[in-house]
């Protein structure tokens, strides 16, 4: 039992002690969208994700051209405005909802 606890007490301070990768998720990229991109487009997210398809919005970020598409279909938004660690999570939530992906719940 005293092992036990040993070997659980050192997988706890080995998993607190490692670094935090902050990964991108959709969620975030939902609320940046919301925060910084809304007011500027004048339309809610999923109108914007749902302009590509997964496979296009993965083509188109992966080419390094996500944020010239961005700029694309949302001609007033100031891109340079936005974060460059915040892209990655727009990238997210505009592949998850993009026209062959989720449906948004309402």
């Amino acid at each position: 039992m005293k092992r036990m606890l040993t070997i659980l007490a050192l997988a706890f301070l080995v998993t607190a002690a490692m670094p935090t990768v902050a990964s991108a998720s959709a969620k975030k990229g939902q609320k940046i969208f919301k925060k910084k991109f809304r007011k500027k487009c004048g339309f809610s997210g999923v109108r914007f994700a749902r302009n590509h398809t997964q496979a296009e919005w993965e083509s188109i970020y992966e080419k390094g051209k996500f944020q010239k598409e961005a700029k694309k279909i949302c001609p007033r938004l100031k891109v340079e405005k936005i974060k460059n660690k915040w892209w990655k999570n727009v990238y997210q939530f505009t592949y998850k909802y993009a026209s062959d992906g989720v449906v948004p719940k309402c």
